[in-house]
């Protein structure tokens, strides 16, 4: 059987590897795009997403979506409020429409990407096991069914775990001493408003040492809330989370001695709380060039989620390795090669940056590090 040939092989249909295919169609160029998960619908796309001006809604600009991004946007949701553990307010900022970061589901970004392709780009349903090179900058990938492509342009788009990364680097993600536990609220404003008031119409950081609440309201009228904890690497294993209001009371143990209205924010959850450690791959993380082959988003620098750049970053990788390749479509090599040399020292000073913010956030007195932070940019 005759193994099928693309120029271009995308890993990972992310928010990043869309974003290239889409700039790649804008500028003429097809691509194929593989993803382990059978449909688009196939689980759900996490929280609210803050798209800065000046990375993530450039790379909107680039892929022509700008416009649509903006209709789709969560109204209010720039609003910041600040409490300590004993729910005391220490800063609240409204959203008066004027901010550069606004809020959007994830999983409508997405959407919006996905339509903006043509049909057939993505193949779902397609678990990369492994890829190999062929010599001369081509590549072959193998698919958990036995199937396999071979490609002159592999990406991998294919997050913290990636199975592209390999070809490039022997760097894997480490736990950065940080786990969340997430929990959701439904129909707040009805069903919870006591926590519906204490998240406000955006985001709420409450904070103190080593732990915190952190939540968002989402478009739909819910609050996704986030438990962390600076704690060992294996305490969620100890907790079944299978037995929620085991895990409930599990989590609530560390903090005891929290406002109640806070506490609320998990012990009055609906459904099942989630557990999530968060990993980073090293700061500066960066390889030397390989004919044929590069990363973008997490599988390039995965980094914490306290700067609020991981999904920016991918866009903005997405759109700049697309552009780079339209402007050298019978140069691969010039094109990886410009991109990464930008890419590069991005992410190397955002990963920094969301390394110092994590250690910021939980301090011994905070949240007076979060205060300050603000209050600096007043």
């Amino acid at each position: 059987m005759t193994t099928p040939h693309h120029p271009i092989t995308v890993v990972g249909a992310g928010l990043g590897g869309l974003t290239l295919a889409r700039v790649l169609h804008v500028n003429g160029i097809e691509t194929a795009v593989f993803d382990l998960d059978d449909s688009p619908a196939a689980r759900t796309q996490g929280g609210m997403l803050d798209i800065h001006d000046d990375s993530g809604q450039e790379a909107l600009r680039a892929a022509g979506l700008h416009e649509e991004f903006l209709a789709r946007v969560h109204a209010g949701g720039q609003a910041t409020r600040i409490l300590d553990k004993d729910a005391a307010v220490r800063m609240e900022h409204a959203d008066d429409g004027t901010g550069g970061r606004p809020e959007i589901d994830r999983g409508r970004l997405r959407d919006l990407l996905l339509g903006s392709l043509p049909d057939g780009t993505v193949r779902w349903g397609a678990k990369v096991t492994g890829a190999r090179p062929l010599g001369d900058g081509r590549h072959e990938v193998t698919f958990a069914d036995g199937g396999s492509v071979t490609t002159d342009l592999l990406v991998g788009a294919d997050g913290a775990w990636s199975r592209i990364r390999p070809l490039l680097s022997a760097a894997r993600p480490a736990y950065t001493g940080v786990s969340f536990v997430e929990a959701d609220l439904i129909e707040a404003d009805v069903r919870h408003p006591v926590s519906a008031e204490v998240v406000g119409g955006g985001m709420l950081f409450a904070l103190g040492a080593g732990r915190g609440f952190l939540a968002h309201r989402e478009s739909d009228g819910s609050l996704h809330v986030y438990a962390a904890l600076e704690t060992a690497e294996e305490w969620l294993d100890g907790i079944d989370f299978t037995d929620t209001e085991a895990a409930k009371a599990a989590v609530l143990g560390h903090f005891a001695d929290w406002d109640k209205s806070l506490r609320a924010l998990v012990g009055d959850a609906d459904g099942a709380l989630v557990p999530r450690r968060i990993h980073a791959l090293p700061v500066g993380h960066r390889w030397d060039r390989v004919p044929g082959v590069t990363l973008l988003g997490d599988a390039a620098h995965l980094m914490s989620p306290f700067a609020g750049e991981g999904a920016n970053l991918a866009l903005l990788d997405g759109a700049e390795l697309g552009l780079a390749i339209a402007a050298h479509p019978e140069d691969v090599e010039a094109a990886l090669t410009a991109y990464e040399e930008r890419m590069f020292p991005r992410g190397e000073s955002s990963a920094s940056g969301s390394a110092l913010s994590g250690a910021m956030l939980f301090r011994a007195d905070a949240p007076q590090g979060l205060l300050d932070q603000f209050a600096a940019h007043d």
